[in-house]
C-alpha cells in the first residue's frame, strides 16, 4: 500500500499562485508515476499532471501547459505541483495519485492510477 496526503491548497485571487505538494508512504518503490487530478463541483475528476518516480519525464493537461510545474523532491517523498496565473475555472478539489505501472501513454486516465490522496480545496476568486 502507498499512502498519499495532499497539502497546499486555500484561496487565492485570480492572477495568483500556490503550491501544492503530496507527501507518500509506505511501499513507495512499487511507485512507477505520481500524477494530479482535480475535480470541480458538477464535473468529472480530470487529469492535471504527472511525473515519473525519477522524476526525468513530465505530462500535462493542455489548460496546465505552460502555468503548471510538476516536480519530484526525492529526498523529501513529494511530488509538489507550482501552479501559477491561477484563474476562477482552476477551482477545484486537487488530488494526487500514484501508479505501479509506467504510464507512458495512458498517464491521464484515472483508471490507471492505484492509490488516490483525500484531496485539497483549491479555490480562485475573480
Amino acid at each position: 500500500q502507498v499512502q498519499l496526503v495532499e497539502s497546499g491548497g486555500g484561496v487565492v485571487q485570480a492572477g495568483g499562485s500556490l503550491r501544492l505538494s503530496c507527501a507518500a508512504s509506505g511501499r513507495t518503490f512499487s511507485t512507477a508515476v505520481m500524477g494530479w487530478f482535480r475535480q470541480a463541483p458538477g464535473k468529472e475528476r480530470e487529469f492535471v499532471a504527472a511525473v515519473t518516480w525519477s522524476g526525468s519525464i513530465t505530462y500535462y493537461a493542455d489548460s496546465a501547459k505552460g502555468r503548471f510545474t510538476i516536480s519530484r523532491d526525492i529526498a523529501k517523498n513529494t511530488v509538489d505541483l507550482q501552479m501559477n496565473s491561477l484563474q476562477p475555472e482552476d477551482t477545484a478539489v486537487y488530488y494526487c495519485a500514484a501508479a505501479r505501472a509506467p504510464l507512458v501513454t495512458r498517464h491521464y486516465l484515472r483508471d490507471a492510477y492505484n492509490y488516490w490522496g483525500q484531496g485539497t480545496q483549491v479555490t480562485v476568486s475573480s
